[in-house]
């Protein structure tokens, strides 16, 4: 008989933060590849997905799953962590509170001590990959995403951003088989923001059924309406992803085609520049992309808004 192909492990460590469970239920209802392909089966031959913590799926409670957060904090093979959910920062992180062995700790103490023996980290969710409702103004609770709570603390871990307000199941498990058959995107696959540009490298705008009308000057009056919905608020001119062509539930919809505008919340000015979610937002409030010039990296800056749109 011929030898089983040997299948090489890829241990993840899932950590929730600061959430609503919304991406995690996002990704669960993943339909091809199911939730299942993801963490029983084998996503790409030869490699597994070895999910050893993840609080939503895993059966383990109490110390039994606290012990693996305790034992991966002094691994040595390189597991991939993903985020989701914001992780507070103010108040020495006392505001987000965990369970541990013997105690408590904060979120940000655990995902820093995760953090550091990570080969990689995946930021699932506009509020892991940068700060997303949590943060909003006037943030009380300093919650940020994970890219900058890592360079605040000087861990230099390759960090990939999946953000969606919940993002498409296909955009995280795209990015883990990406992952697994070449790598990590590179720097040429990801753009300012931290995303990649295989799912984020495309104006919404320009991919949705409705542009014509935007073209035309035809714009919806009122939600139902089948004309352009910028007038009503919808931030697609200035939102990067391909929701209309992937759409969500096993393709069924998107916001747009249910009646609804685009919220923008892929983007990391999600929700202070993106509100209100129903009123038109000019030109003038648009953040700026420019390359910070400490880092080099290219950033966006919200820049404040007219009087007479606030």
């Amino acid at each position: 008989m011929a030898e089983n192909p040997k299948v090489t492990e890829h241990p993840v460590i899932w950590y929730q933060a600061s959430a609503c469970s919304g991406c995690v239920v996002a990704v669960l209802n993943g339909a091809a590849p199911t939730v299942q392909d993801l963490i029983v089966d084998q996503l790409v031959p030869g490699h597994h997905v070895s999910l050893r913590f993840q609080p939503t799926v895993m059966a383990g409670q109490g110390d039994l799953a606290l012990e693996i957060l305790a034992a991966s904090e002094k691994a040595t093979d390189g597991y991939i962590l993903v985020v989701d959910g914001a992780i507070p920062t103010a108040a020495k992180g006392r505001f987000g509170l965990a369970g541990k062995i013997g105690g408590e700790t904060t979120m940000r103490e655990q995902v820093l001590a995760l953090a550091k023996n990570a080969s990689a980290v995946i930021a699932t969710g506009t509020c892991a990959a940068y700060g997303g409702i949590h943060a909003a103004a006037p943030n009380p609770t300093g919650c940020v995403g994970i890219a900058a709570l890592l360079k605040e603390a000087g861990i230099n871990k390759p960090v990939v951003n999946i953000p969606g307000c919940p993002p498409h199941p296909d955009w995280f498990t795209g990015t883990v088989a990406h992952a697994l058959l070449f790598g990590l995107p590179g720097p040429e696959q990801i753009d300012y923001a931290g995303r990649p540009k295989r799912f984020f490298g495309r104006l919404l705008h320009d991919l949705c059924p409705r542009r014509g009308f935007f073209e035309a000057h035809r714009f919806a009056k009122d939600m139902g309406d089948p004309e352009c919905m910028y007038e009503l608020g919808c931030k697609g001119p200035w939102t990067h992803a391909d929701c209309p062509e992937r759409q969500f539930n096993n393709g069924t919809n998107w916001c747009v085609q249910a009646g609804a505008p685009c919220h923008g919340c892929v983007e990391p000015f999600f929700p202070d520049v993106c509100c209100p979610i129903y009123v038109k937002i000019g030109l003038a409030a648009l953040p700026q992309i420019r390359r910070d010039q400490a880092s080099g990296e290219m950033v966006a800056v919200a820049r404040p808004r007219p009087a007479e749109e606030n």
